[in-house]
């Protein structure tokens, strides 16, 4: 039985028409056993305000688990007949479960149907990375405002930097 470790250089085997690729844990296809579509990534669902510190929050827990290329489009869908198109599309799926589970579900109702990370990842960054003139205004407004009173200097640096 051909299968992949950690020492194969992330090269795909195959055994009875099965990809071992994703037993090797350097590989983005590899998904740990903790894994599973239920899996909260960041701690606190994301309501459509706050977009980029959300995003933020995404993307280092998606770099941590090595998966951060399927929503930057850096691995892209493999052909069908091609041995790590399994393996992509069960990662892909995980990593649409997770995104879906730290949203909103007035969010999730647009997402659902999206056929990868890639494209929920894309529409959620067209949809809400706008800058919005109101709330930047009003931001700049509440610096302005700011200002120390009875808080201690560290609440009041991390309100000033929220």
């Amino acid at each position: 039985m051909a299968r992949g470790g950690s020492n194969n250089g992330g090269k795909v085997t195959q055994h009875n028409g099965e990809i071992f690729a994703i037993e090797d844990s350097s590989s983005p296809y590899f998904l740990h056993n903790g894994d599973h579509p239920g899996h909260t990534l960041v701690s606190n669902p994301w309501n459509g305000v706050n977009y980029h510190t959300w995003r933020r929050a995404m993307l280092m827990a998606l770099t941590a688990k090595n998966k951060i290329g399927f929503v930057d489009g850096t691995i892209p869908r493999p052909m069908l007949n091609d041995l790590l198109f399994k393996a992509w599309f069960r990662c892909n799926s995980m990593i649409s479960s997770w995104i879906i589970n730290v949203v909103t579900r007035d969010i999730i109702d647009s997402l659902l149907y999206l056929d990868s990370a890639y494209e929920i990842w894309r529409d959620l960054c067209d949809r809400f990375s706008q800058e919005n003139g109101p709330r930047v205004f009003q931001i700049k407004k509440q610096i302005f405002s700011l200002f120390q009173g009875s808080l201690d200097v560290s609440c009041y640096f991390t309100k000033l930097k929220i």
